[in-house]
């Protein structure tokens, strides 16, 4: 999903937010109208100001049931009816719900018609909001800010009337750059050089015609090359996990995606990353200050060191860490690769590095040199959770099926780094990291972050 996409998706919530707020404002000002009034007298105490408080919080909730309701889940298309009728059963949930907890409580709020007007309220201030940003998410696509390239495959009529549907319509945001009549090697080569000239977000294969060996080629070059995969519904007999369904002309399309990391899941994830990496950063800033004393002390060279490693979609960044070798200890690596005790993967290791500095020994004994990659992490450039982000000159080694990793922003722990990383076998690390990336979630997220300390301390394997 592209970042225009994702902040379109993103504004979703704060959207909501301020429509339940209006919602709000609006009921408690309707139930002390006359016309009201004359029909329901008042016979409570309830001040603006507390009222607007307990709206702030309850609020968040409604916003959480609008969630669990399956409100932000990227479906730009999807019919205004079947909005609404999805905004009125999550309102009416959340509704219930607060009618339920506010039974048990009556001295928190006791105006069961300001509660009702806010029911009907927010449904409408909703899906105003809602068509609001509608509107302005169709207005980027019709205009072609919002726009994938794509590759379609296939020499049958499904792939002629796909091909007709996406250059008649702008709201599927799809561009045909090329149309090949089947995948072959003369067809991959031919995409090979064209995403040379030009950036390709996705191949569309619209032959469900194909065998099982040229369904698994087509899978693998497109996460070799950090494509996109959609194709006819019945195409693959295989079970596949992660895909989203999709009516294009009467034909079904299946996008294939590498994981359920997308959507509101994909900004959640980056949000609570940057503020994770912000928070330990302040709180860790004396602990910093202590190790960049004692590297000075210890020998002579930078405090931090730039390590040039592969992250997501393939994309070169500098990692930081606490120097824990002797000053271009990188231009000795050529001398001692003969000792390089891992021959299972392009990976290098030496169990006593003749590199590594009396202080840098304890650095990796704790994984403390590791730290500064909070500051990668809040850029934007790392996760706190991901796979272990490699050399450029390792990752030129990988094979076909470790490329998937690539599709995934590398993070500062992982499934493989609290499972005995330094003990695994390459092929292993990668089962496990591959394993993280189809089948991510949030608790497997807060799982790996809870456990990373207890092993880095214990130096257990999980």
């Amino acid at each position: 999903m592209k970042k225009i996409e994702l902040l379109l998706l993103g504004i979703l919530v704060p959207v909501d937010y301020l429509m339940l707020i209006a919602a709000g404002i609006c009921a408690y000002f309707v139930r002390f109208t006359p016309q009201v009034t004359e029909l329901r007298p008042v016979i409570f105490d309830l001040p603006f100001n507390n009222f607007f408080k307990l709206l702030l919080i309850t609020s968040i909730f409604w916003i959480i049931i609008f969630a669990l309701n399956g409100l932000y889940q990227k479906d730009i298309n999807k019919h205004l009816f079947k909005l609404f009728l999805q905004i009125i059963v999550a309102a009416t949930a959340a509704t219930t719900l607060i009618i339920i907890a506010f039974f048990f409580n009556q001295r928190l709020f006791n105006s069961r018609l300001i509660i009702l007007i806010f029911w009907l309220a927010s449904i409408f201030f909703v899906f105003f909001g809602r068509l609001i940003h509608n509107l302005i998410c169709k207005f980027f696509y019709f205009k072609g800010i919002i726009k994938k390239n794509a590759v379609i495959i296939g020499n049958n009529l499904n792939a002629k009337t796909l091909i007709s549907e996406f250059k008649k319509s702008k709201k599927y945001a799809v561009s045909i750059v090329e149309h090949y009549p089947n995948f072959d090697e003369k067809t991959k080569n031919e995409i090979l050089d064209l995403l040379k000239k030009i950036k390709i977000d996705e191949i569309i294969q619209a032959d469900n015609n194909q065998s099982a060996e040229q369904t698994n080629d087509l899978i693998n070059f497109c996460y070799n090359n950090h494509l996109n995969l959609r194709y006819v519904a019945s195409l693959y007999e295989t079970q596949l996990k992660n895909f989203e369904f999709q009516n294009i002309a009467g034909i079904p399309i299946i996008s294939l995606k590498n994981t359920p990391l997308d959507g509101w899941w994909k900004i959640f994830k980056r949000i609570f990353d940057f503020g994770m990496s912000l928070v330990l950063l302040v709180i860790l800033s004396p602990v910093f200050l202590i190790i960049a004393l004692i590297i000075k002390l210890d020998s002579p060279g930078s405090i931090l060191v730039k390590l040039i490693r592969i992250g997501e979609k393939g994309m070169n960044f500098p990692l930081f860490k606490f120097r824990s070798m002797i000053e271009n200890a990188h231009l000795l690596k050529p001398q001692i690769q003969n000792q390089n005790e891992r021959n299972d993967g392009p990976l290098f290791k030496i169990k006593n590095d003749p590199r590594i500095t009396r202080f840098g020994k304890f650095l990796r004994r704790y994984s403390l040199d590791e730290l500064p990659q909070l500051l990668n992490v809040l850029k934007g450039e790392m996760s706190l959770v991901g796979p272990r982000p490699h050399e450029p000159a390792e990752v030129a080694q990988y094979q076909t099926h470790h490329k998937k990793l690539l599709n995934f922003k590398p993070g500062m722990s992982g499934l493989a780094a609290i499972s005995g990383r330094a003990d695994l076998l390459f092929e292993d690390e990668v089962k496990l990291d591959t394993f993280y990336i189809e089948n991510w979630s949030l608790l497997l997220d807060l799982i790996i972050i809870l456990k990373t300390p207890i092993i880095v301390l214990t130096k257990k394997s999980a």
